[in-house]
């Protein structure tokens, strides 16, 4: 998936406030490239992190990072497999990261 704007044409289409939060995470909302949406993730979940987000007011920002992933892997759909495996790797680890060591 190439075209900036292919995230329109998802079908069934999400939630009005749940795509303008997605575009308003990425830098740059043409950049459709795999990492893009994994930085923009990333930058997300580093943010709720940091501001604790542990109450239902952080429900919309958790699915916009759930999104974001997603959208990385849907973006990544005309790569060779080898390259989703790698994608999910990355992804893995990055996400990973996040982890308090010793909480389960």
């Amino acid at each position: 998936m190439t075209h900036p704007r292919w995230r329109d044409a998802v079908t069934p289409s999400p939630p009005a406030a749940l795509a303008a939060a997605v575009e308003a995470q990425l830098d740059a909302p043409d950049d459709v490239t795999p990492e893009a949406y994994l930085d923009a993730a990333e930058r997300l979940l580093a943010a709720l992190l940091k501001e604790g987000c542990i109450s239902r007011e952080n429900a919309l920002d958790l699915l916009v990072a759930d999104a974001l992933v997603t959208y990385a892997f849907e973006a990544a759909s005309d790569a060779t497999p080898a390259e989703i495996i790698a994608l999910g790797a990355r992804a893995m680890t990055r996400i990973a990261a996040f982890a308090v060591p010793g909480d389960s």
